[in-house]
């Protein structure tokens, strides 16, 4: 895994940007940075008021509705600010682009690592609501890590694809916004896939995010292992490869063109 080696090569260049883009984003408003973690958290309270307070949501399988809709719009944040960020980061950083001796495959890392500082916190959020509500914290649990990692290669493929064409066409990237809209809408985040079909289901998990969604409620709520799910973590994998591969060929063949056009 190449960007793995990257990664760890750079690491010290990829936290230092990473942490002056978080600072820079907010900076000049009053509350700073807290605005990072405010936005998601007032995003949470207006979907479970809306669905728990004013559609009367039940409980799904025994679970209270706001536990089981934060374990899955928790990873939704990472993935759908994740891929907006990285997708523009050749755009955002184009100062870097131009630097003959930069590296810049590390720049779509840099976006996620922020996405990532953010992520961080809601899961620390997630483990303490699910113990204030008497929902048992146990080895499953572990596996957020694992599912985090997902969302990090996949949003790393994509947005190495995405990020690739941006600085061709700028109106790209209000594409990839209104993708994500509709992604957030077809992945169960707030309503649940047993409402569906076994053949309408069986498409709606070709996402990869459902993968990843349903991870999170796994390792939380369901207490099921990864491992058992063999066919859902074979295709998520081999799909998360084709992604990578595509994005990287992609920009490794239009990266000598970043400069000219940006």
């Amino acid at each position: 895994m190449n960007f793995l080696k990257e990664m760890f090569q750079y690491r010290s260049t990829i936290l230092s940007l990473a942490k002056n883009d978080f600072k820079n984003r907010y900076a000049g408003s009053y509350l700073g940075a807290l605005w990072a973690f405010i936005q998601p958290l007032i995003t949470i309270l207006i979907f479970w008021f809306v669905f728990e307070v004013g559609f009367r949501a039940t409980p799904v399988e025994n679970v209270p509705y706001l536990i089981w809709f934060i374990c899955g719009i928790i990873p939704w944040f990472f993935f759908s600010e994740g891929i907006l960020g990285a997708t523009m980061s050749i755009v955002d950083y184009n100062y870097l682009v131009k630097k003959v001796m930069f590296n810049i495959n590390i720049l779509p890392m840099v976006k996620l690592v922020v996405a990532l500082f953010v992520h961080l916190f809601f899961v620390v959020l997630l483990f303490v609501v699910c113990f204030s509500t008497s929902i048992p914290i146990t080895l499953h649990s572990i596996q957020i890590i694992y599912y985090s990692l997902c969302i990090f290669v996949f949003s790393l493929g994509v947005s190495y694809l995405t990020a690739s064409l941006v600085p061709f066409s700028k109106d790209f990237g209000q594409v990839v916004a209104i993708v994500l809209q509709f992604g957030f809408w077809l992945t169960p985040v707030v309503w649940n896939y047993e409402i569906l079909s076994p053949t309408l289901l069986q498409f709606f998990k070709l996402n990869p995010a459902f993968y990843i969604v349903q991870g999170y409620r796994d390792a939380l709520v369901y207490k099921v292992w990864f491992w058992e799910r063999p066919l859902s973590t074979l295709f998520f994998w081999i799909t998360t490869g084709v992604v990578f591969y595509v994005g990287k060929v992609l920009f490794r063949r239009l990266k000598p063109h970043f400069a000219d056009v940006l």
